[in-house]
């Protein structure tokens, strides 16, 4: 699966797929990574990208021609691609969409800058529009990369063992159970004697009691679909 990354500041994102799951699923050839400058493409003899925003406002805006240009180039070699802009007004991505879109051939994720993007080219271009959260970022890099993440968690081969897939948050709306590691007993804290016992039914069923309680604390929202 291919994904593509138009920003400004690529250095801000290769650094995240050099080490751990990303790196392997790179070097497997499960995923590739690209990168997409605006900059390249600005006409402008200054090769500004950005402008301030008519009727007024605060902060300058990315501009029209730099973005169109570098997306039309992109449809054009891969015109399957999948366009997703990041944007605090947009819906919230959720592991659900997560796991829709791993089966994309190839996904382009636009990264805004500045007071964000001229929404001529959000019109043209966008196939989707995602949040990660209630809160504003100084750039788009940040998301695309926990967008990317999360996506490529469920591509076929990525993850050593995709049976952990369907034991995580979300996947019922409802929260992970606890988990524990060794040593058994720490500094007199000691995990639930019943994970220890070998009655897989009775761990089940206390990791669901679990869950749910958890969900109820801090996610009641969750809990009351549950």
């Amino acid at each position: 699966m291919r994904f593509s990354f138009v920003t400004l500041f690529s250095n801000l994102i290769k650094g995240y797929f050099s080490e751990s799951i990303l790196k392997r699923a790179i070097e497997d050839d499960k995923i590739s990574i690209d990168f997409h400058n605006p900059r390249d493409h600005t006409t402008d003899k200054h090769n500004r990208v950005d402008a301030p925003m008519i009727g007024g406002g605060a902060g300058m805006l990315m501009t029209v021609q730099p973005l169109v240009d570098t997306l039309s180039k992109l449809k054009k070699d891969a015109p399957n691609a999948h366009i997703i802009f990041l944007s605090p007004v947009a819906k919230k991505f959720t592991q659900n969409d997560a796991k829709r879109l791993a089966h994309k051939e190839h996904i382009v994720f636009v990264s805004g800058r500045y007071e964000g993007i001229d929404e001529r080219v959000i019109e043209e271009h966008a196939d989707e529009l995602f949040s990660i959260g209630d809160f504003i970022l100084t750039g788009g890099e940040l998301a695309s990369m926990v967008l990317c993440d999360a996506i490529s968690r469920n591509v076929a081969d990525v993850l050593g063992n995709s049976d952990s897939l369907s034991v995580e948050s979300f996947e019922e709306d409802i929260l992970e159970a606890p988990s524990f590691a060794k040593p058994l007993n720490y500094e007199g804290n000691e995990v639930v004697s019943e994970f220890l016992k070998g009655n897989h039914s009775k761990i089940t069923d206390l990791k669901r009691g679990l869950a749910l309680c958890k969900t109820k604390y801090f996610r009641p929202d969750l809990y009351k679909k549950a």
